[in-house]
Parts: C-alpha cells; structure tokens; sequence
C-alpha cells in the first residue's frame, strides 16, 4: 500500500496540532496570571485555563487563521473563572447548611504554603481591594491593568460594549482611590 500523503483531515488535525504548540507555549504563563488574579488561587487558575485549550482545541486552526485565538482563549479564562466564582458559592452555601463541621470532605482547612509564598504583603492589600469591586469592575481593572488589555481587547473578552468598559472601570478606580485614602 503506497503512501498518499497527508489527507485533509489530517492536514487539519496537524494545524490544530501546531496551533495548540504555539498559543500554549507564547500564552500559557500570561493566562495562568490572569487567572489567578481573578480566583485567586493557582491550582484552580491552571485548571481554568487547561480547560480553555482544550476546549478551544477544535476551534484553533480556524481561530488562528481569523487572528482571534487569543481573544477566544481570554474569554475562555474569564468566563472560566466565573463559573468557578459560582462553584464556590454553591460549594460555601453547602459547608454553611452542614454546619461546616471540621470533618466534611473537601472543607478547606486553611492557605497553601505555596499560595503563601506567592502573594507578597505589599500587594495583598490592594488584591483585597480589588476583591471587594464588583465582579464586571474587577475584571474590567485585572483584565486592564493586570493583563494590559486595551478597551476593545477588554470588551471582546467580556462580551460588552467598550462604554461599558470605560464606565465599569471608572466606577472601580473610584472606589479603589476612596477606599485607599486618595482624594483625587
């Protein structure tokens, strides 16, 4: 049996494949960051973006093409992490209505050593800040001034007008400057 070559499948396979190789390697690391702004937590931050490649994997070669791989896999993470938000909420009304006793599976007894190691002091007061925003306000301010993400990149990764970026992150430097002392 003569080998024919690679067929169209496989040819499309193949550029997913190359696809996948570079996005995973140029972005990982920025995307793990910004998950991990956003829940705070960075086992639950790779697991988030994980899921994103994978489930973008059969969109990559056709994303790449059009030039929006990235914005798609940034959407992903976002909305990755909220689903997350949403999980723990379901997960802390449960340990509520148990009783939160110690000996419930799954109950967190307390931060990783490596989470520990990872947040600096000087930066946890303001993560606390930020953390108290508004969940469209904190992620218009990490995706922008975290991610360095303009406007547009910002409004595509939460599916919303690029006023409502400027309005949403308004309000947040607002409440950041009052909450933080700063008059201006």
């Amino acid at each position: 049996m003569a080998d024919r070559g690679p067929t169209a499948p496989a040819a499309r396979q193949e550029a997913a494949d190359d696809a996948l190789t570079e996005l995973y390697a140029t972005h990982w690391v920025p995307l793990v960051r910004l998950a991990y702004v956003l829940v705070r937590d960075s086992a639950r931050a790779e697991d988030v973006v994980q899921d994103a490649f994978v489930a973008s994997y059969p969109r990559l070669a056709r994303l790449r093409e059009d030039g929006t791989a990235l914005a798609y896999l940034r959407r992903a993470v976002v909305n990755g992490c909220r689903s997350g938000f949403r999980h723990r909420t379901v997960e802390h009304r449960y340990l509520a209505a148990a009783g939160a006793s110690a000996d419930l599976p799954g109950r967190a007894v307390g931060e990783s050593a490596e989470a520990s190691a990872v947040r600096r002091a000087d930066d946890l007061a303001l993560l606390e800040v930020v953390h108290t925003l508004p969940a469209r306000q904190r992620e218009v301010v990490v995706l922008r001034y975290y991610a360095d993400l303009s406007e547009l990149q910002i409004a595509d990764a939460l599916g919303i007008s690029s006023g409502s970026v400027k309005v949403h992150a308004h309000r947040a430097i607002s409440t950041l400057r009052r909450v933080q002392g700063d008059p201006a």
